[in-house]
């Protein structure tokens, strides 16, 4: 997104009505979308967004679990933590953002404007969760579910593959154990040049422990990172 000029800047009453929602104090919403650096730098705009942030972080968190709990009966407790952690980190929260446009609404501070402040994933995930935090003032925990589940449906596939995703398992695993990221190499290749096949270690901590082959290093990587984790029993 290219710098924004103050004058650019979507009202809050036109994002209103873009996203289908009925704000009855539209001062709330105006609240959600002003950035601390507007405030230093408009003292006419008495409060920044990072109070209805805090407010938005908690009724996610609640939101998003009961969704995850109630739309996956079959995931046992420690898939369901992971599936509402991927859910609401910030640099999700950002994509929800950028899929809403919700960086052209944003009131920010020049410099901020200047710098970028307008698509940087910081900013956009806090003023999704100040938007969130506004709309439960506003409407309710009903009129927040109505907005975020749809939200939530279109990210289900991803998150899925995400949280079941070996390369990420085991780096989760490698971390928590403070023994670094793992690290991955082609130690051989076959084939025909239409139809190569790799074979690729991982090593973690500087020992081999898990070994794989596939049609392309991605897929190469991905059985080694799930043998890694038979390997080392982690599941």
């Amino acid at each position: 997104m290219a710098h924004l000029n103050a004058r650019d800047v979507e009202p809050a009453s036109d994002l209103s009505r873009r996203l289908g929602l009925s704000f009855s104090s539209l001062s709330l919403l105006v609240r959600a979308l002003t950035h601390r650096s507007y405030v230093n730098e408009y003292p006419q705009a008495v409060e920044d967004n990072e109070r209805l942030e805090f407010l938005g972080d908690a009724v996610l968190d609640f939101t998003v679990g009961a969704w995850v709990y109630n739309r996956f009966p079959e995931l046992p407790e420690g898939d369901l933590t992971k599936m509402r952690s991927a859910l609401v980190r910030n640099e999700q929260l950002a994509k929800f953002s950028r899929r809403l446009d919700l960086g052209r609404a944003l009131r920010l501070g020049r410099g901020e404007a200047s710098s970028g402040g307008h698509n940087r994933d910081n900013l956009l995930g806090s003023a999704f969760e100040a938007l969130i935090g506004a709309l439960y003032l506003d409407s309710g925990l009903g009129a927040v579910d109505a907005f975020v589940i749809p939200i939530l449906e279109e990210s289900r596939e991803s998150i899925l593959n995400e949280i079941h995703d070996p390369k990420s398992q085991l780096q989760e695993w490698t971390q928590s154990h403070k023994l670094g990221a793992p690290r991955y190499h082609v130690v051989s290749s076959s084939g025909p040049d239409h139809a190569v096949v790799f074979e690729m270690i991982v090593e973690v901590a500087g020992v081999e422990r898990g070994r794989g082959t596939g049609t392309s290093k991605s897929h190469a990587e991905h059985a080694a990172a799930q043998d890694a984790l038979n390997n080392l029993e982690v599941f």
